[in-house]
C-alpha cells in the first residue's frame, strides 16, 4: 500500500481543539468515559514528562501519539489515536514508526496498554511487533482489563 503524503511533527497548543475532537469520536475513550477535562489535563502545557506528536496530511491533523518517558527501562505510549476517517491508510503505522524511532534512540523498550475489548488495536500492535505482557484488571473501568504490551530491541543491560 502506498502511504498518502503525511508529516509527523511535535504537538503545538494550537492542535488541542482538533485533537480533542478526534479523540472524542473514538473508542476506546468513549467507552472508558473520558471527558474534555481528561484531555485538558493530559495536554496541558507544560506536558509534564510527555512528548506529543501529531501526524497530519493536507494540513489536517489525523492522529496523535503521547510518549511518557522513563517507564520500566523504556518509555510508555500513553495515548495513540488515528481519526476514524483516516484509519486503514497507513497513518497509524507511520506515526508508530516515528514514535518508535524516538524511543529506541534512548531506550530498549516501548510499552503500551490496550483495552481488552479493543480488538483492532490489539491486532495493530501485534502486527507491529508488540508482545503481550499481561492484563491489568479493573485499571480504568470495572469489569475490563488493560493489556500491557511491549516492543523491545533487547535487554536494558548487557552482562
Amino acid at each position: 500500500m502506498t502511504l498518502p503524503p503525511a508529516t509527523v511533527r511535535p504537538y503545538k497548543p494550537d492542535d488541542f481543539a482538533v485533537v480533542v475532537r478526534l479523540l472524542g469520536d473514538l473508542n476506546p475513550w468513549k467507552r472508558l468515559g473520558y471527558t474534555a477535562s481528561d484531555w485538558e489535563y493530559l495536554f496541558e502545557t507544560p506536558l509534564q514528562g510527555r512528548e506529543v506528536f501529531v501526524i497530519e496530511t493536507g494540513g489536517s491533523v489525523v492522529g496523535v501519539g503521547v510518549l511518557r518517558q522513563r517507564f520500566l527501562f523504556g518509555d510508555y505510549l500513553e495515548l495513540f489515536a488515528i481519526a476514524a476517517s483516516a484509519q486503514g491508510r497507513g497513518y497509524g503505522r507511520a506515526l508508530l514508526a516515528h514514535l518508535e524511532s524516538v524511543v529506541f534512540r534512548r531506550a530498549k523498550n516501548l510499552f503500551v496498554c490496550v483495552s481488552d475489548f479493543n480488538h483492532l488495536a490489539r491486532r495493530f500492535y501485534e502486527r507491529n511487533g508488540y508482545t503481550e505482557i499481561g492484563p491489568i484488571l479493573h485499571l480504568l473501568i470495572p469489569g475490563s482489563s488493560e493489556i500491557l504490551l511491549r516492543k523491545t530491541t533487547g535487554p536494558a543491560k548487557s552482562v
